[in-house]
């Protein structure tokens, strides 16, 4: 790839960005180097290190620019439990990348302020949504955690292939919903 087709002046960030998310698509969040960014981006190969420092900053920026875009998908579902949980799953299938370095603390700088600010933004949604499937004071937290653990479970199961529907018999967000509410109430519908 020449430098003048993914690269454009004043987008160096951008570029060494969508080059990892393309590497993690690839090969996971772990199999690729620096060096490989830069070329994919079609960047000296010490532009990447100049601007992130090294792989972890790259993942810590890759985790705070997921955790953005998933507190902005949960809030468009504020008031909605079920609707949180649909769109958890959806963002893990329709942003894999992002999905596979965001709940894996030990590959990003935690303490980043920009990081820990989106992860915040996006733990209030899913606490809001634990206490609206709640079934009595004191419980909220547990609840959270256990529709918390169904819906990443449920992304991990269909990103994975191990779910029948997710090899294209079902609709990942019809599934999502029914399981939600087989678990939390409601039943199925």
């Amino acid at each position: 790839m020449g430098k003048n087709e993914s690269y454009h002046h004043g987008n160096l960030r951008r570029a060494v960005l969508d080059a990892a998310l393309a590497a993690i698509e690839e090969s996971g969040p772990s199999g690729w180097s620096l060096r490989e960014l830069a070329r994919r981006a079609g960047v000296s190969h010490a532009a990447p290190a100049h601007h992130f420092g090294d792989k972890t900053g790259v993942l810590t920026a890759v985790a705070a620019e997921g955790f953005e875009q998933f507190a902005d998908a949960l809030e468009r579902s504020v008031g909605d439990p079920y609707g949180s949980g649909v769109a958890y799953v959806r963002f893990a299938v329709d942003h894999r990348a992002y999905f596979e370095v965001m709940f894996r603390p030990e590959l990003y700088r935690v303490e980043d302020p920009e990081l820990a600010a989106a992860r915040e933004r996006a733990g209030a949604v899913l606490a809001a949504s634990g206490r609206k499937l709640s079934r009595g004071a004191g419980e909220e937290r547990v609840t959270t955690i256990a529709a918390w653990s169904l819906a990443h479970g449920f992304a991990s199961l269909w990103l994975n292939g191990a779910l029948p529907e997710s090899r294209g018999e079902g609709d990942v967000e019809d599934l999502a919903r029914d399981v939600l509410r087989m678990v939390f109430g409601g039943g199925a519908e």
